[in-house]
């Protein structure tokens, strides 16, 4: 059985915990390896080293700091469909939906090379009688980053690259359920230059979560996953002086005015609540279409589109729609929340709950669900179900449409297909939701602006990527300078007399 290890000091490092988890094939469901998970001390130790690479990588020029994240993007775009395979075997996603994983991630990067120009702090002359200001960007130090299954490259390639950008050390604790791609880049970032011990990967579960939380060294957390564990490591943290940004669940509503185009609009649900078997945390997973016409005539339009849907494993060619989910907790879950909605008088008009591939019986695979006339008081509409589960929720008008979302207590994104330029404009303005689609499904932000969302999808001041990061990894220093005058004179020529 293959097993999986930790990165410490340019490294792989075995580890001595005795303690593993297995890493499933989503595909078949068989275990296809071991992952050691890391003692209290190694993580300790891990930090320690990274505590001492630091000094030397924050001080280093900025410039020759990008020069790595330039190499970095060169060394990912040739090992991009290595990185896909393995990224596709141990999370089910398909291979070009494996690609696009990496793609995001490697676009954050491309943003880190202007690293120079985003640290440029600000200067202001004669502020006082011969006093000037200035303020410099320096790094925290060293930081950490507990990312999530779902996205086991994009997530750690947006917390990775700006944080080593701006000079600080990097604890990474990727999730154990799809360890090997993050070593991977670990290991490509030493190629690219990367001076050893600045990055280390730690594989673990709570333990090593919470000896991150407490450790003393550790100055920032950033996190990605389910709304009670982002809550807690916010709140832990905060106790502990750190800074933090987590980010956790999502609902996301699509709203379809009565005058869009429904074509358009059908094809961006499917794509959107299905894609990546709804394991996105943008992922659409309520559709409000406005007024009965609107809502019978996007469900005609939609249950063709989904039962045509093609579900299988990555190997099965670039033609599969999604792959299964991660494990078989979460295939049970998915199916347990829609008995929910059957059982609460959720419609459900496309039954995906007997699909059954032949050849991957025991695989974590499960078929596209539809459901109607779905009210807040469901389950299904209350929970994110985090599976290729799309529900359908009537509004009589725009504002009631408007409302829904609004009133959810989730944040993270929206969007609304329309014609209409002042109903989209309204929109965009009034939703208390920290991304906005118009006209398009799934609005993630390019990596030149921040992502985050509002309410219980995210704790903390600061997004992810963008302008956002480089505040996040970086502290101000404010100087104020003043040189004593006259002295412009110049050196005297003539000896003095002793006194």
């Amino acid at each position: 059985m293959k097993e999986i290890h930790h990165w410490i000091d340019g490294a792989e490092y075995k580890g001595n915990s005795g303690r593993f988890s297995d890493v499933f094939n989503p595909a078949t469901g068989e275990v296809q390896a071991r992952l050691s998970l890391a003692t209290k001390a190694e993580l300790d130790h891990a930090i320690a080293r990274a505590a001492e690479a630091q000094v030397k990588w924050g001080a280093t020029n900025p410039q020759r700091r990008a020069r790595v994240m330039m190499e970095f993007v060169r060394l990912i775009n040739r090992d991009m469909d290595k990185l896909a395979e393995v990224l596709s075997s141990e999370h089910g996603k398909t291979f070009p939906d494996a690609k696009g994983d990496i793609q995001r991630g490697l676009e954050v990067i491309e943003f880190c090379v202007a690293a120079p120009h985003m640290l440029k702090g600000e200067f202001t002359d004669s502020a006082g009688p011969g006093i000037d200001m200035y303020s410099m960007r320096q790094p925290l130090g060293v930081v950490a980053g507990i990312t999530p299954f779902n996205f086991p490259a994009m997530i750690p390639l947006w917390k990775m690259g700006p944080a080593l950008a701006c000079g600080n050390a990097m604890i990474l604790k990727p999730s154990e359920r799809d360890p090997s791609v993050p070593l991977m880049l670990a290991k490509l970032l030493q190629e690219a230059g990367l001076p050893n011990g600045v990055l280390q990967v730690v594989n673990g579960d709570k333990e090593s979560v919470d000896a991150i939380l407490d450790s003393p060294v550790i100055q920032a957390v950033g996190f990605v996953g389910s709304t009670p564990i982002a809550q807690y490591i916010y709140e832990r943290a905060a106790a502990t002086g750190k800074r933090a940004q987590c980010f956790g669940g999502a609902k996301n509503h699509m709203i379809i005015m009565p005058d869009a185009d429904l074509d358009q609009a059908a094809d961006a649900l499917v794509g959107a609540g299905y894609g990546a078997a709804g394991e996105r945390c943008m992922a659409i997973s309520v559709a409000v279409p406005v007024g009965e016409k609107t809502a019978d005539a996007l469900i005609e339009k939609l249950v063709p589109r989904i039962e045509k849907l093609k579900v299988g494993p990555w190997t099965a060619g670039n033609d599969i729609d999604y792959g299964p989910v991660v494990t078989k907790a979460a295939k049970e879950n998915i199916l347990r929340l829609v008995q929910s909605g059957v059982d609460q008088g959720a419609e459900l008009v496309v039954d995906g709950r007997d699909f059954n591939l032949q050849g991957y019986e025991n695989g974590f695979f499960v078929g596209p669900h539809l459901f109607d006339r779905v009210t807040p008081d469901m389950d299904i509409y209350k929970t994110e179900i985090f599976g290729p589960v799309l529900s359908t929720v009537r509004a009589g008008s725009y504002e009631e449409a408007l409302k829904l979302a609004m009133d959810h207590e989730y944040g993270n994104g929206t969007a609304i297909f329309t014609r209409d330029g002042d109903t989209a404009r309204d929109f965009a303005s009034r939703v208390n939701i920290g991304m906005v689609g118009i006209n398009v499904p799934i609005p993630v932000p390019l990596a030149y602006h921040t992502f985050g969302g509002w309410k219980k999808s995210g704790f903390g001041d600061l997004n992810q990527h963008g302008p956002d990061a480089f505040r996040f990894y970086t502290r101000t220093k404010t100087v104020t300078s003043r040189w004593p005058s006259g002295i412009k004179e110049g050196g005297e020529f003539n000896f003095k007399a002793m006194d």
